[in-house]
């Protein structure tokens, strides 16, 4: 299994509205990194889920159900989107200030990379995460 993390804005698409709605599709992708990323994610890799410019931090995971194909909001066949579903609300929200502070974060795609909507989480960050998270 491999570990991502997937950015929406919460005024546009929140945790909250993915949690009621039980699966979506993350869509929209316009980024040929953030599009690899979504590319290579497999049927049950886990995903935290950041909110961005409002908020800034991870509130909880994401599972994906369904691999890539064609983003179907866009005739492009360059695009692609990837169906998720939520997996759980974290215990404590982990602010962008908090993984930024904690130095074995430094070279985390969140930290290094902060434009890119979709990026990889390697296994000793997502521990580090859930721990700040108050997570087992």
């Amino acid at each position: 299994m491999r570990y991502w993390l997937i950015k929406s804005e919460p005024s546009v698409y929140s945790w909250d509205q993915f949690v009621e709605e039980k699966e979506t599709f993350w869509n929209g992708v316009r980024n040929y990194a953030a599009r690899n990323n979504l590319r290579a994610m497999k049927k049950g890799d886990l995903a935290f889920w950041y909110h961005s410019n409002e908020g800034m931090e991870i509130v909880g995971i994401a599972k994906v159900t369904k691999e890539s194909y064609q983003d179907p909001t866009t005739n492009d066949p360059a695009w692609l989107v990837v169906d998720f579903k939520p997996h759980k609300k974290l215990k404590k929200p982990v602010s962008l200030a908090a993984i930024k502070a904690d130095k074995r974060l430094a070279d985390m795609d969140l930290v290094r990379l902060g434009r890119l909507s979709v990026g990889t989480v390697k296994p000793e960050e997502w521990k580090i995460i859930m721990e700040m998270a108050g997570e087992k």
